[in-house]
């Protein structure tokens, strides 16, 4: 399951970002988005594109196509 996946008011846990593509991981890992993190998805833009979510105290939107290389399970 990916962070793209997950709905609106639901709760999972990072286990992977974008494995295999390094610049785009290390971006990821450099805003937040690392293995063991929990995210809160707290909405979608009207299209699905952005994805605001909340690590923490952090709010953090981001690209459906980057949410899509986050890897996730339910938390």
């Amino acid at each position: 399951m990916t962070l793209a996946d997950i709905k609106p008011n639901e709760r999972c846990r990072i286990v992977g970002a974008a494995t295999g593509k390094r610049e785009l991981q290390s971006r990821l890992y450099a805003l937040g988005l690392y293995p063991g993190v929990v995210v809160d998805v707290l909405r979608q833009a009207p299209l699905g594109d952005p994805v605001q979510i909340r690590m923490g105290h952090s709010l953090l939107s981001i690209r459906k196509r980057e949410a899509k290389l986050v890897e996730v399970v339910a938390a």
